[in-house]
């Protein structure tokens, strides 16, 4: 602060009064233009900027058209539902900022066809992303690459942390994952076998969640060859055969881990084999048909996010990060871990 350049310094190099330099900065007249043209060379090189100037380039940069795109997987259901209620609640918003979002869904979940979708919204102008992306080495470079030319992406509900990405808004994905455990756990009273699904692990929200699921029954001693792990890609049809097939496999099945979608098609299974209420069931998130399980007692725990807060905030996030290069405070975006169950259902 101490080498700021002043107007007392502009004026002491181009050899006028104060009043003299005041007057070239606001356009006056009664300047002589010799003057005018010591003054001016003498901001240039003192590299002086009028409070004026600074709040007109501040202005400027506030209202120029700005792009940023949005990524999203190829999930259907509750996630595709309410993650884009909050990317249209977003686009609303900033609709009057001369702010315009692309918006791009992967129709499979292989790596290339996100980068084809990245690069194609680059393309078109996309200054900020946020995305939601199966967690491989080609979109994590794609994005490093972002980085490195500042380029913020923000990653939202699944993470991508070795990515360089400016902030990750969801849930510390993990940690629900040990919760889950620990009510497992107690309804199991520590005994198994019990089957944990995940939607696709290359996903990192399905993963960590799988991750911090098994890290925390180790740490309470439950036998991990006791904890059978399969892969339902977030299908109804699947889920209903992995989990009828398990059921067939190991009659005493005496919990299930819902790390992804398609609680129904899992409690179906365990409808069909006459073993409701005699096997546990803890998923995540929460919907009409999740509330209807919980009160007929197919499921004993959930564990819920705001999907549409996640389409939401990422988008703000990059507009405040791009138009007031306000820097991100994580804390402000982590997801609540709260546990619903039957006596605590609302609605």
């Amino acid at each position: 602060m101490r080498n700021r350049p002043t107007i007392q310094k502009v004026a002491e190099l181009a050899g006028v009064s104060r009043g003299t330099v005041d007057r070239v900065l606001n356009d006056r007249p009664h300047v002589k233009e010799a003057a005018r043209k010591r003054v001016l060379e003498a901001m240039r090189e003192l590299g002086y900027v009028s409070p004026r100037e600074v709040y007109r380039r501040q202005a400027d940069a506030a209202f120029r058209p700005l792009t940023l795109g949005v990524l999203l997987p190829n999930w259907e259901g509750q996630f595709r539902t309410e993650v884009t209620q909050g990317v249209h609640r977003a686009c609303e918003e900033l609709e009057s900022s001369h702010t315009r979002v692309l918006i791009r869904r992967c129709g499979t979940d292989l790596p290339q066809e996100a980068v084809e979708l990245l690069e194609d919204m680059r393309d078109e102008g996309a200054e900020g992303f946020a995305v939601c992306a199966v967690n491989d080495p080609a979109i994590q470079s794609w994005i490093a690459a972002r980085a490195a030319e500042g380029v913020p992406c923000v990653t939202f509900n699944s993470d991508l942390p070795e990515s360089g990405r400016t902030h990750f808004v969801g849930q510390d994905i993990r940690q629900a994952g040990r919760v889950a455990a620990g009510l497992l756990y107690k309804c199991v009273s520590g005994r198994g076998p019990i089957l944990a699904t995940a939607g696709n692990l290359k996903f990192d929200g399905h993963r960590q969640r799988l991750d911090g699921f098994r890290e925390r029954l180790a740490e309470l001693g439950f036998p991990e060859e006791q904890v059978i792990v399969r892969e339902t890609c977030n299908d109804y049809e699947t889920t209903l055969r992995v989990v009828g097939d398990a059921l067939e496999k190991w009659p005493d099945l005496r919990g299930v881990y819902m790390a992804n979608l398609s609680v129904s098609g899992c409690c179906a299974a365990i409808e069909r084999a006459g073993r409701t209420g005699r096997v546990h069931v803890v998923c995540h998130d929460i919907n009409e048909s999740i509330r209807r399980l919980i009160r007929s007692g197919a499921v004993d725990f959930t564990i819920p996010q705001d999907l549409n807060r996640q389409g939401y905030a990422p988008l703000l996030l990059l507009r405040d990060l791009l138009r007031k290069k306000k820097p991100l405070e994580p804390e402000q975006f982590q997801g609540r871990i709260d546990i619903l169950c039957a006596e605590n259902l609302e609605g």
